[in-house]
């Protein structure tokens, strides 16, 4: 992440204490740096920090000017590298980031090559690149940036502050404030629905809700409800090439890692972290506060509080069990 501008300690103390962090340092005010870089290619005017333990033995070879790092790790530190202490160091991190690599902000034009239906509500300030339709009964909020080759609509609102990424296809959605929606994503298309004899399809007539501060990886697919709403509540991070499928609802604070497939008329709850190529089927209850381990299948309701692996997913434990039972009978 390379950035011309100069970034002054200042700026990032400011920053840290505006969001509660506590830091100790001896830099000065008025040291800058010029980007954020890892621990083994940062140079005497970059910044860097120590999440992982296991990269202390390169910490010590590191060029950067300061490196934020917990109180216990800065042994490992080199003289030419000023400590930053913090509790947490990757937060830390993720905070400063944004002094870095400024977020696009709309440059409130609409290209002339777009295809917008009369009926379309565009409010203040909003950016649409060229070749983007957006079709009937739509509204788009201030501040919005839809990119190059997106189709919005038809039925579909999006709030202030969201952008969506190029090549996007939204419809039958509302889309809350301050989202990013990747390119490629599909939401509000009809689910996989139909009699399962005969073939013949059934009409989805819901919609799909994305509420405010959610982020959607690129070629995701949300599929509307059969009557009511596919849900995605608040400050969700929902990774590349994930499916979710009608009728889905999503509690607040989740995490839902890529190639996760989540069946329909599943309920998840709230702060729940779904590891990588995770299947869940559908009609099920997943508790709050569950972490569910890459590749496990989900079969059955899991409590709150439960960290599940394995096919069909079991507790953690009981599944390494199994595991090492199974390694010593090889």
């Amino acid at each position: 992440m390379k950035n011309i501008n100069k970034i002054y300690y200042k700026e990032i103390k400011e920053l840290l204490e505006i969001n509660n962090v506590k830091i100790i340092s001896d830099i000065k005010n008025n040291e800058y740096f010029l980007s954020l870089n890892s621990i083994e290619n940062s140079n005497d005017k970059e910044l860097t920090f120590l999440n992982n333990e296991t990269l202390t033995k390169s910490l010590s070879l590191t060029k950067a000017k300061a490196c934020l790092i917990t109180e216990k790790n800065i042994n490992f530190l080199p003289k030419n590298t000023f400590p930053i202490i913090v509790d947490d160091p990757f937060y830390a991190f993720a905070i400063i980031s944004k002094l870095f690599k400024k977020e696009k902000l709309s440059n409130g034009l609409i290209s002339k090559m777009t295809a917008i239906d009369t009926d379309v509500d565009i409010k203040n300030n909003v950016q649409i690149d060229s070749f983007v339709t957006i079709n009937h009964n739509c509204i788009i909020h201030p501040n919005v940036i839809i990119e190059s080759g997106s189709t919005i609509g038809p039925n579909v609102v999006i709030f202030e502050n969201t952008t969506i990424k190029s090549n996007s296809v939204i419809k039958d959605s509302i889309i809350g404030a301050n989202c990013i929606i990747k390119s490629g994503a599909v939401i509000g298309g009809t689910g996989f629905g139909f009699h399962p004899i005969s073939k013949h399809k059934f009409h989805h007539f819901g919609n799909v809700i994305i509420k405010d501060n959610c982020n959607i990886g690129s070629n995701t697919t949300i599929d509307k409800a059969v009557f009511e709403s596919t849900v995605i509540s608040e400050n969700c991070f929902i990774d590349n090439l994930v499916h979710i499928a009608h009728n889905v609802f999503i509690d607040s604070d989740c995490i839902i890692a890529a190639q996760t497939g989540i069946a329909g008329s599943t309920k998840i709850g709230k702060n729940v972290t779904i590891g990588g190529q995770a299947g869940i089927s559908g009609h099920l209850n997943i508790g709050n506060h569950v972490t569910i381990a890459a590749k496990s299948g989900v079969t059955k309701n899991i409590k709150d509080n439960s960290i599940i692996a394995g096919f069909p997913a079991i507790d953690i434990k009981q599944w390494k069990l199994i595991n090492i039972k199974l390694k010593k009978n090889l």
